[in-house]
């Protein structure tokens, strides 16, 4: 049977995907159902039609009239639609949770509450709060480590941190108040002090397969200043740890991972199959859960897909059929960084509709296309993170000067972080750890 596969997304997290699918021998057809006009994707694919792909009809309708046989989701609000529902109830099969499953991500309340319910280790001091009731005495109580989590989707901007973002427990107050105002439901928690990382694992609703650990870097500006962004770039290390991480984190996070998925499984009597990202933090006293996600990272995907050996076409029908644990699961023992050049402007006021010019990157397979248009045939800027680039090699040293360099062959008005990846940062990170131990 030819796989037709609808992939959900258009970002470069989506071309990873379709990049990864296109790498698979069998027989296919890939269609997506797209935000934007990526020209990455349009290459890869059969069709590209651009919609509303959070509407659940809408999705369902193109997946039958296509006769799609197989979808992923890549971003969150489709999933926090009940899209994955939707096309399940036709009988398509969906890499990608139902909506009571993506609460894992949709609603920080909802993780926090599972992990205290089944006593899965690293989770934080918490309390949930709608209303200003008790909110200063509990900031009082956690001092000056404290971080406060809107309840719900925030594009990655809805978590406010004390010492980055809150320098006081009167911004904190007014934060709270602003949240209460909007009615919105919040987490104030414990700050945990160490090194953050990403752990993803493939999950078919028994079975975990992992995924090399990632680092991510949120801060819009060099040496981690500045606002929270989507994720300006990512290193993975060519041993699939981090050079900052013991094999005890990286099996303490696998371990809260596998209880994480047995407890939603237990919670709601189905499994969860997509992606489990776990985001972590390595502490002085273990591997903390700061939150999850419900599908790939973005950047994270990028690093991970372009590593990936098994035939990724196989791996999907594995997670949506329950049989994940036949399947053997590798990946190249290669370091990898990816690097976005972002518009001039990002986060907070970005240009956008400004042509960029990517014909000077050498390596085309290196390079993923995000928040781009084709206006009177020129690739523009549509105002969020631009494109990215990935650099392969054997050590992170080495991955990062490819990278570097092809980002810097970007032209238009746009900026990246040089020194992610950078020997001098991964320095500062090992010595942070040590620092804290």
């Amino acid at each position: 049977m030819k796989n037709k596969i609808l992939v959900i997304g258009s970002g470069a997290r989506e071309q990873a995907i379709i990049r990864a699918f296109d790498r698979s021998p069998k027989e296919k057809e890939i269609y997506c159902l797209a935000s934007n006009m990526n020209p990455g994707i349009a290459e890869l694919c059969d069709e590209i039609l651009i919609g509303n792909f959070n509407e659940p009809d809408f999705v369902v309708n193109y997946a039958k009239e296509i006769g799609a046989n197989l979808a992923i989701i890549g971003p969150e609000n489709p999933l926090a639609n009940g899209v994955a529902d939707a096309l399940l109830d036709v009988g398509i099969k969906v890499v990608g949770p139902k909506k009571d499953l993506a609460q894992l991500e949709t609603s920080k309340a909802f993780t926090r509450n599972l992990l205290k319910e089944y006593e899965i280790p690293g989770g934080p001091i918490y309390k949930i709060f709608n209303s200003m009731n008790g909110v200063a005495d509990f900031l009082n109580e956690l001092g000056e480590n404290y971080v406060v989590k809107y309840d719900g989707l925030a594009g990655g901007k809805g978590v406010k941190v004390s010492g980055d973002h809150l320098h006081s427990h009167e911004k904190a107050l007014a934060y709270c108040t602003e949240l209460v105002n909007n009615d919105g439901e919040f987490v104030i928690e414990e700050k945990f002090i160490g090194e953050e990382f990403s752990l993803m694992s493939f999950c078919d609703g028994e079975t975990l397969k992992h995924m090399p650990a990632v680092q991510d870097h949120k801060r819009a500006y060099e040496g981690d200043t500045g606002p929270n962004t989507g994720g300006m770039g990512t290193y993975s290390d060519a041993n699939h740890s981090l050079p900052f991480l013991t094999k005890d984190d990286i099996a303490e996070a696998h371990e809260i991972n596998i209880k994480t998925a047995k407890a939603v499984k237990d919670k709601f009597g189905e499994g969860y199959k997509g992606i489990l990202y776990g985001g972590f933090m390595a502490t002085a006293s273990g591997v903390k859960l700061i939150e999850y996600n419900a599908r790939f990272g973005d950047p994270e995907a990028m690093n991970v897909l372009s590593l990936l050996e098994s035939d990724f076409i196989e791996l999907c029908h594995g997670i949506a059929d329950g049989t994940l644990k036949n399947m053997n699961v590798s990946f190249e023992n290669k370091a990898t960084v990816c690097k976005y050049a972002v518009p001039e402007g990002y986060p907070d006021n970005p240009v956008k509709g400004e042509p960029i010019d990517v014909s000077g990157v050498s390596n085309t397979d290196g390079l993923f296309y995000a928040s781009v248009d084709i206006q009177n045939g020129k690739l523009v800027e549509a105002g969020s993170r631009t494109v990215a680039v990935v650099g392969v090699a054997d050590t992170i040293s080495k991955a990062e000067s490819i990278a570097e360099k092809e980002v810097s062959s970007v032209s238009g008005p746009l900026f990246h972080r040089t020194d992610i990846g950078t020997d001098e940062v991964i320095q500062k990170r090992i010595n942070h750890m040590k620092l804290i131990q």
